[in-house]
């Protein structure tokens, strides 16, 4: 009996110095800011990776225009740097008042994260439909008037919050966030799925088919996880205190969100869609390779 008893001590000692330690490094000024601008400098990679990588797109077909592979790496560039310039200002960022700009802020580079990555499912859902002979027309229209709808109910709670800030606002545009993030890793799901198993389907004849099937498979897989663990963390972001991302005594939750839902996935899925599109015979409908 005594022995169980000094087990359970040093379990709760240790359970008591760990809660320790996450406490004084969230409460250090000093780490916040180390780990504000450990956040910004891999964004600031990312941002680099994805601008040189246009580059090298733009040098190799600059025949063509604004490629849905140009237009991913661009955004991809964009998205990464104003996050990166934000964590660079994060403390400076959390004393703009009227409160909702440090929302806007945080907010505005997920609405264009979605944005980005929903070009590849809406590139999937091409590929996959001409493959079956059916009509793409109504696909980009629809991908614009998805986008639009999610920016728009989007832009009108933050310009309420900015005339009267209403608490339960911020927590349903945080609920609405967690439902766009949902909706994104079903996209993916969906189409990315269904691709997948119609390469399978087609007996893998060549390194080029079996390294399409791979990328397909990995990239599915790496942004449905990424957009389903941010509708998780989005939804406890709204109703726990303890798991709100928008203050500046949580930088350990920062770094470990953030690296799940952006930085990790975004370098992946980089890596994995590296390479350049051929010299001759690309098309505006094959700009993912």
């Amino acid at each position: 009996m005594e022995g169980y008893g000094v087990d359970e001590a040093v379990i709760a000692l240790k359970l008591k110095d760990a809660s320790n330690w996450w406490h004084d490094i969230n409460e250090s000024t000093l780490w916040q800011d180390r780990i504000f601008l450990i956040l910004a400098a891999l964004y600031g990679l990312v941002a680099a990776v994805a601008l040189v990588q246009f580059i090298r797109i733009q040098l190799r077909v600059p025949e063509y225009g604004w490629t849905t592979q140009k237009v991913f790496h661009f955004l991809n560039f964009l998205v990464n740097g104003v996050r990166g310039f934000v964590f660079v200002f994060r403390r400076d960022v959390q004393n703009l008042h009227p409160e909702i700009v440090q929302h806007i802020l945080l907010d505005m580079p997920s609405l264009a994260f979605f944005t980005t990555y929903a070009l590849l499912v809406l590139f999937w859902a091409e590929i996959y439909y001409q493959a079956r002979a059916v009509s793409t027309d109504g696909l980009r229209p629809s991908f614009f008037t998805i986008n639009a709808v999610v920016y728009t109910i989007q832009i009108g709670m933050w310009l309420i919050l900015w005339w009267k800030y209403i608490p339960v606002l911020v927590v349903l545009s945080k609920v609405f966030f967690a439902g766009v993030s949902l909706f994104a890793a079903l996209g993916f799901l969906l189409y990315g799925g269904r691709l997948f198993l119609m390469l399978q389907r087609f007996p893998v004849e060549s390194k080029g088919r079996r390294k399409k099937l791979q990328e397909v498979g990995y990239v599915t897989t790496i942004c449905f996880l990424c957009f389903l663990v941010r509708c998780i963390m989005m939804c406890f972001n709204a109703f726990d205190k303890a798991a709100d991302l928008d203050v500046l005594n949580h930088p350990v939750l920062n770094l470990i969100y953030y690296l799940l839902v952006e930085i990790l996935p975004s370098s992946l899925v980089l890596l994995i869609l590296r390479k350049l599109p051929p010299k001759r015979g690309i098309t505006q409908y094959h700009p993912i390779r």
